[in-house]
C-alpha cells in the first residue's frame, strides 16, 4: 500500500482501525527542535471524537508513545517513531457485514484489489482512524514550522447553508488561527452549525462541509514550477485524509467568472519592498509561494457511515441485500477533520522547506 508522503521529510502511515496499534515514522527532521507533547497532545484532542451528539461514541485516549527520534525533548537525527494503542475497538460489529460492502467506503475496491485479504473491521487500514498518526506527524512539523515563524490554521467554511466568516485573503495574524473550541471565527455561525449537525444525526443521516485553511510567514519562492508545486504538494497531502474530495486555492472554481481585470493580483512598492495589492491567488502563482497569506479550502464529503438503509450486495451469495449500518459514526466529520487539514498541510510544506 502507498502509505508514505514526502521526500526531504518522510512519513510511513501504519496500521488499522481495530488492529493493537497503529502509528507513524518520520524521517529527515531537523535536528535539536524541541518536541512539546503537551502542544501535541492538545492538537490531537481537537481531533479526537466521543465529545458530543454528532460525533462518533468510539472512545480512544489518542495518547501517542514516541518510540524513538527524541532524546533529551529534542529531535535527534534518528527516525522519529510513535504509536497509539487501540483500546475502544468492537470488531464483532463488522461480522455479519463483512462480505457487504457499504456504499461510499473502499470496502469492495479494497476487496477486489486486495483479492479479499483486506481487513473489514472499521475500514482497516482506510479509516480515518489513520489521521491519528497523520495528525501526530503534522503536529511535529507544526510546532517546528512555527519556530520559523510559519503559522497555519484552518476554520469550518461551511455546513449546509451556513457559511462562517471567511479568512481575509491579505491579512491574517497568528490570532485568527487558533481554536481551542468549535473551530469558526464567527461563534453565531458555529451555533448554527451544531444544531444542524445534531438534527442530521438524530435523522441517522450524515452531512458534509467544507474547511479553509491558511498559512501565514510564508516566505516567497517555496515551491516548484510544473509538477512540484506549492499547489500540487499540498494537494497531494490533503487527499491522504479520505473525507476529501475537493480542493480549490484562492479564489478557486469562482475565477471561472472573473474577467483577467478582476482577478490579476496588481503589484505596489512600499518600504523598498515589492508587494501584492491583492491575493486572489492565494499566496501562490507558478506552484511558487508569494509571499502572501496561503489559503486554500477543501470540501469534506457527508460520512459515509449512516443508519438508513441503503443498498449494497453479498459478495458471497452475489444477491441483493438491504444494510442498515450499526455502531459509532459522526454524522458530520468535518469538525474534527480542521486539525487534519493543518496537519497535512504542516507535512507538505515542511517537506518543500526541509532543513
Amino acid at each position: 500500500m502507498s502509505s508514505s508522503f514526502g521526500t526531504k521529510i518522510r512519513i510511513q502511515i501504519f496500521g488499522q482501525s481495530h488492529s493493537d496499534m497503529l502509528g507513524v515514522v518520520i524521517d529527515g527532521l531537523p535536528v535539536n527542535n524541541p518536541i512539546d507533547l503537551n502542544y501535541i497532545n492538545a492538537f490531537l484532542c481537537r481531533r479526537r471524537g466521543g465529545k458530543n451528539s454528532y460525533s462518533t461514541k468510539r472512545n480512544e485516549s489518542d495518547k501517542p508513545e514516541i518510540i524513538s527520534g527524541v532524546f533529551n525533548g529534542k529531535t535527534c537525527g534518528a527516525p522519529l517513531c510513535a504509536v497509539f494503542r487501540n483500546e475502544d475497538t468492537k470488531g464483532s460489529e463488522y461480522d455479519s457485514i463483512s462480505f457487504i460492502p457499504r456504499p461510499s467506503h473502499a470496502d469492495y475496491n479494497a476487496h477486489v484489489k486486495y483479492k479479499g485479504a483486506n481487513d473489514v473491521y472499521g475500514g482497516g487500514h482506510f479509516s480515518g482512524r489513520l489521521t491519528l498518526p497523520l495528525c501526530f506527524a503534522g503536529a511535529v512539523c507544526k510546532q517546528i514550522l512555527e519556530t520559523r515563524g510559519i503559522f497555519i490554521g484552518a476554520h469550518i467554511h461551511k455546513i449546509a447553508d451556513i457559511y462562517d466568516t471567511p479568512y481575509d485573503s491579505g491579512n491574517i495574524n497568528v490570532n485568527d488561527l487558533s481554536y481551542t473550541g468549535f473551530p469558526v471565527i464567527n461563534a453565531a455561525a458555529g451555533i448554527k452549525m451544531k444544531e444542524v449537525m445534531t438534527k442530521v444525526a438524530e435523522e441517522g443521516d450524515s452531512i458534509g462541509g467544507i474547511i479553509e485553511c491558511a498559512v501565514i510567514g510564508l516566505p516567497q519562492g517555496i515551491g516548484e514550477p510544473i509538477f512540484d508545486g506549492l499547489e500540487n504538494h499540498i494537494s497531494q497531502a490533503v487527499f491522504a485524509v479520505p473525507a476529501v474530495k475537493g480542493i480549490e486555492f484562492g479564489m478557486g472554481f469562482s475565477v471561472a467568472n472573473m474577467k483577467g481585470s478582476e482577478h490579476n493580483d496588481g503589484y505596489y512598492v512600499e518600504d523598498g519592498g515589492i508587494k501584492l495589492k491583492t491575493n486572489y491567488a492565494g499566496g501562490i502563482l507558478g506552484g511558487i509561494s508569494t509571499g502572501m497569506p496561503l489559503i486554500f479550502r477543501v470540501a469534506i464529503k457527508p460520512t459515509s457511515s449512516i443508519s438508513k438503509i441503503q443498498c449494497s450486495v453479498d459478495i458471497k451469495s452475489m444477491q441483493d441485500v438491504k444494510l442498515t449500518i450499526e455502531g459509532r459514526h459522526d454524522s458530520c466529520i468535518v469538525p474534527r477533520a480542521v486539525p487534519c487539514i493543518e496537519a497535512v498541510a504542516a507535512l507538505a510544506i515542511m517537506d518543500l522547506l526541509g532543513e
